[in-house]
């Protein structure tokens, strides 16, 4: 998982909260699907299209899919980068994420997810990514290929 291939990226800081630990400060693995989710958010922020606004446009994108490798332990006070790398968007919105060590980068976790679009108005999964997430990449995708091109 690495930003090899991304159409646009977005990292986070995030300082562990004492609530997210065990007994042993270390953080609780349940907790970096949390993480993952302020980087996701801030990622499709970027693109105006966040979940109030996938709401706004019909859709719903529920997680169907995540996988996480635990590499090392997150502690209490410890600052952590969360990158969030978007790598799919046809049919489905997959994500990648790196956690690391704010101060020594080293990797803590790697993950993605995928998320597929799901009609509000007939509940059905959509095959192919609704138009409306097209559009709010087109930006991105054109500066991404003349990056490509140079």
């Amino acid at each position: 998982m690495n930003s090899k291939g991304a159409i646009l990226s977005h990292a986070v800081e995030i300082e562990i909260p004492f609530h997210d630990c065990d007994p042993m400060n270390v953080v609780w693995h349940g907790n970096y699907p949390r993480y993952l989710e302020v980087a996701r958010c801030e990622l499709l922020r970027l693109i105006d299209y966040d979940y109030l606004q996938m709401n706004e446009s019909g859709y719903a994108w529920p997680i169907v899919d995540m996988q996480i490798k635990y590499v090392a332990s997150a502690v209490f006070t410890q600052k952590i980068n969360v990158a969030a790398y978007l790598k799919e968007y046809e049919n489905r919105l997959k994500i990648d994420y790196v956690i690391t060590d704010a101060a020594t980068g080293q990797r803590i976790t790697k993950a993605s997810t995928t998320q597929v679009a799901v009609d509000l108005s007939s509940k059905e999964m959509q095959f192919v990514s609704p138009k409306v997430l097209y559009h709010k990449l087109t930006p991105f995708l054109a500066a991404s290929n003349d990056e490509k091109g140079q």
